[in-house]
């Protein structure tokens, strides 16, 4: 049933809502109870007047009766029928549902977008516990120093007499120790909450240069016509690191850009679209420095965004664009089942994966991969490999037609309980 033709579910809720019998609503538009009863029941359409004249009586806006529930309610309604997995819900109804019980259904949609952003809460700081030096590092200075006032505090209450310097040398300790123990934790603390407000990336010189990127858009129209980057580039970046990575990623972009300039790959994408080989083959290069180039269009090129991560052999990420949808780990232990990861395993050969992650929304991606050696191997050593992946959106209308793989984002927040890939329980429990 169409959102236009639930006017009449509307008036009965707002009547309802008012206190109005259906005879007192007739009488003060001037209508007859019957036909009101038909208007309620979605049997006849309304408009003009009388429509005024009801939004008057019960004292809403008359679009409040013609066009019920926003759509972005409409959405997370529909979001979190598809989300409830083998619950099975009216989506096709939800429309209906949203007219007739506006109050439950914002409640609903309300505790749907609550446990999504629990779901990101625990993911960032489940990957914050785990990976963060500067926190690691805090915590166990205030654990070894909770010991050690500990340790010294139980010599003190030990029975029998210490000897006047060991029990002034306990208390210096003590005393030195409780100081160190208050100092580390106002670090923690304060780092904590600079953490939460500041915008700058800490800790890791990687995480710095995504910053750094991800400010920018992912483009960077200076470097468009293939000339050497300019050290002034990376001089935001505080750490020496962080800089050599920064610069190191700008001559790739430098380089990606002189080969596909711009306008030539507007010209092919219109031609041969999404295809990533057909454009590594009109530009002659490979597909690692196609995927990039994708990643790094502005929005005027691409009417859609695309994600794109990077990995070594060990599996360890080396950049992440986000995709909205597609949860993507700070760090490395991100799901093995993403083609990114069995490209590893069959070098120089594309993977396409439809997938679909677990514990996020119902939508699917179109995960493109592929690991390609970082330079010609020599005889008698091994190559080293590094694996790309490129996330395309998959439209609304198309999701369900095929088999998705299902993927999660890492093992510790993963709802999946029987997983032949799984390395540790996850720590969402049950219903979460």
């Amino acid at each position: 049933m169409s959102r236009d033709t639930l006017t009449g579910s509307r008036i009965r809720e707002r009547r309802l809502i008012a206190g109005l019998r259906q005879s007192d609503l007739a009488r003060d538009v001037g209508i007859s109870a019957s036909y009101l009863n038909l208007i309620e029941h979605n049997r006849r359409r309304i408009g003009g007047k009388l429509l005024v004249d009801i939004a008057a009586v019960l004292g809403v806006e008359p679009s409040m009766l013609t066009e019920g529930a926003e759509a972005a309610l409409i959405a997370t309604l529909r979001e979190a029928a598809v989300d409830a997995g083998a619950v099975a819900a009216e989506v096709s109804r939800v429309d209906e549902f949203a007219g007739r019980f506006p109050g439950w259904a914002e409640v609903l949609a309300k505790e749907h977008r609550r446990v999504a952003s629990l779901e990101r809460t625990v993911e960032t700081l489940s990957d914050r516990l785990t990976h963060d030096p500067h926190l690691a590092a805090s915590l166990h200075e205030v654990l070894s120093t909770a010991a050690s006032i500990r340790s010294t505090s139980s010599i003190l209450a030990e029975p029998g007499e210490l000897e006047a310097e060991w029990r002034d040398r306990f208390h210096r300790n003590l005393d030195q120790d409780a100081e160190r123990l208050a100092e580390s934790s106002k670090a923690l603390v304060n780092y904590l909450d600079e953490s939460e407000t500041s915008e700058e990336r800490r800790g890791v010189p990687l995480e710095e240069v995504e910053a750094f990127v991800a400010a920018n858009g992912y483009h960077f129209e200076a470097l468009e016509t293939g000339a050497p980057v300019p050290e002034a580039m990376t001089l935001g970046l505080t750490q020496g690191a962080a800089r050599k990575i920064g610069q190191d990623l700008l001559s790739q972009y430098a380089v990606d850009a002189k080969v596909m300039p711009i306008a030539d790959i507007q010209k092919a994408l219109s031609k041969h679209g999404m295809d990533p080989i057909a454009l590594s083959r009109v530009f002659r290069t490979d597909l690692p420095s196609v995927f990039r180039r994708l990643a790094s269009l502005p929005p005027e090129i691409l009417s859609y965004e695309v994600g794109l991560v990077v990995c070594d052999a060990s599996g360890s990420i080396l950049f992440r664009k986000p995709l909205v949808g597609f949860a993507l780990p700070r760090h490395g232990e991100a799901c093995p089942l993403w083609p990114l990861f069995t490209a590893l395993s069959r070098p120089l050969v594309p993977i396409r994966r439809r997938v679909a992650q677990l514990g996020r929304t119902a939508a699917e991606f179109d995960c493109l991969a592929v690991a390609w050696p970082q330079d010609m191997p020599e005889f008698d050593r091994d190559p080293v490999y590094r694996s790309i992946m490129l996330i395309l959106p998959v439209a609304s209308a198309e999701t369900g037609q095929s088999d998705a793989q299902l993927v999660g984002s890492s093992c510790r927040i993963c709802p999946r309980d029987i997983c032949g890939a799984r390395r540790e329980p996850s720590i969402l429990s049950e219903g979460f």
